[in-house]
């Protein structure tokens, strides 16, 4: 309500309750029931996502991570972030009803893989795969859902391109460089900040209009 209320703000509500809450309380924000089993077990133990681990103990940590866990449900992390089909399946459900445009969503995408891919091929004894990037951590929930907000993020196509560029590109440099092992709400928040001025030098064209 500080800018506003509703179609006024300049950043994402959600995400900024969720960075104020991670800030705040970050033992309680990153320490998650992990489910020792989806289908044979409902036993559960608590601990670090993987993200967290990677922060902790670099790529060691998370040798032998079995994807097809973050694909289905198997991984502990916040509500959001622990199946990437569920959220896929929603994103492209508002793609078919036309509720939201794909470009934010894949620049984001692309720019995590590819710079991802780039340190990953440098060092890869240092650096998570881009795999590992693309389905861990919030990323796709923030990338489907949260950058692509309408109030937030920028009107034009190409706009909505170079938004979503940062957004990965500021990402990843949080996760290898920062202090916190997830970087994709920080990053939201940062491009949010562009998104007046992404509006002033990019225009969508006007319905009727050549």
């Amino acid at each position: 309500m500080s800018f506003g209320g509703i179609g006024q703000n300049v950043f994402n509500p959600a995400i900024t309750a969720r960075v104020f809450l991670l800030v705040s309380f970050p033992a309680q924000m990153t320490d998650w029931t992990v489910p020792a089993g989806f289908i044979h077990s409902t036993d559960a133990v608590s601990g670090a996502t993987l993200l967290g681990r990677y922060a902790e103990g670099g790529v060691d940590a998370i040798a032998g991570t079995d994807y097809l866990h973050t694909l289905f449900l198997n991984i502990g992390g916040s509500a959001g972030e622990i199946s990437a089909i569920a959220l896929l399946v929603g994103f492209v459900y508002l793609l078919i009803r036309r509720v939201i445009k794909p470009w934010i969503t894949l620049s984001i995408f692309g720019t995590v893989a590819l710079t991802s891919l780039i340190f990953w091929l440098a060092n890869p004894a240092q650096f998570s795969d881009p795999l590992f990037n693309l389905l861990t951590g919030g990323l796709i929930l923030g990338a489907c859902f949260m950058a692509t907000d309408y109030v937030t993020s920028p009107m034009s196509n190409l706009g909505g391109v170079i938004y979503g560029v940062g957004i990965g590109i500021l990402v990843m440099m949080i996760r290898y460089f920062g202090s916190y092992p997830e970087g994709v709400s920080f990053a939201i928040l940062l491009m949010n900040m562009t998104v007046p001025l992404l509006n002033n030098w990019f225009h969508q064209k006007k319905y009727g209009r050549k």
